[in-house]
């Protein structure tokens, strides 16, 4: 792990994609961004990409210096044996909200597994979101997924994950396969909080109530806040139609997570959440971007 520090500023390592076997059509895909403040503003200073992944632009929806920037991956699924890494470095004092456009699939697996890296960077004094759509599992998928924040200072992370596995609406269930999540939070090095999942299709979890508790999909909203700002005063709306809570963990850790089997409910539970909390993590109300509508 490299320390921010010294005049030049931190720009992430791409991974250099690994060569393919001629018979193979896998995706290795890696996208690298940097922004800084600059005059108030959030700006992207550096994109780079291999393969079908990119950003199409900054976008300021609130007329100010805070950013949104969403990635695109034009095949709109990952498959058995494709890689997708993806690196950002918000610098100091920048503003950033990432999303996507539309749900990550995981596709039934070839026999290869299919894997998605994404590091996320937040100088002092910066406000970093990861907030993508909605992850399908799709019955037969080898997957990984892994999530690691690496906050220097006064840095400010939240982010979310809502996995729906299997694709409830034509009635499959993940029967086969297996889904592995990692999700490590860290401040000037130190681990503050880590989660690993590894499910497999058909897992008793699924059904037992200590577990899924026959629930399809799954949401988890995780807050990394300075001191003093971690957003825990704040009441958390209840659902009748999700099994859902908070957690408040040491160091400026909040979790707040829910069971149901819809991911428009899932999310839609997350961002009552983020809404209350946002202002006080962030010094601004939270506004959903207008993808999240559509």
């Amino acid at each position: 792990m490299t320390a921010i520090g010294g005049a030049v500023p931190y720009r992430p390592a791409r991974t250099a994609a690994a060569p393919l076997h001629p018979v193979d059509r896998h995706w290795n895909a890696s996208l690298d961004l940097a922004f800084e403040a600059r005059n108030g503003r959030t700006v992207l200073v550096d994109q780079r990409h291999h393969g079908p992944l990119l950003v199409q632009k900054a976008l300021y929806p609130g007329g100010d210096g805070h950013c949104e920037a969403v990635i695109l991956h034009p095949p709109g699924g990952i498959a058995g044996g494709d890689r997708l890494t993806i690196a950002v470095d918000a610098g100091r004092a920048t503003q950033l909200l990432l999303t996507t456009p539309g749900a990550t699939r995981w596709y039934k697996s070839d026999g290869h597994a299919a894997a998605q890296d994404v590091s996320l960077r937040a100088g002092a004094g910066a406000v970093l979101e990861w907030m993508p759509l909605e992850s399908i599992v799709f019955d037969r998928a080898v997957a990984a997924s892994s999530v690691r924040v690496d906050l220097s200072g006064d840095a400010h992370a939240a982010g979310w994950e809502i996995v729906a596995f299997g694709r409830s609406a034509a009635g499959e269930r993940f029967s086969v396969g297996r889904f592995r999540q990692t999700i490590e939070i860290r401040r000037d090095g130190k681990l503050l909080w880590a989660e690993y999942g590894d499910v497999r299709g058909g897992d008793p979890l699924f059904d037992s109530p200590v577990g899924y508790a026959g629930c399809t999909v799954s949401g988890l909203l995780w807050l990394a806040a300075a001191t003093g700002r971690a957003a825990d005063d704040r009441p958390v709306a209840a659902s009748d139609r999700l099994l859902c809570g908070v957690t408040k963990l040491p160091d400026g850790i909040m979790l707040a997570r829910c069971l149901g089997n819809s991911a428009e409910q899932v999310r839609q539970w997350l961002v009552e959440v983020w809404e209350n909390w946002r202002p006080v993590y962030a010094g601004r109300p939270a506004i959903a971007p207008r993808l999240w509508a559509t």
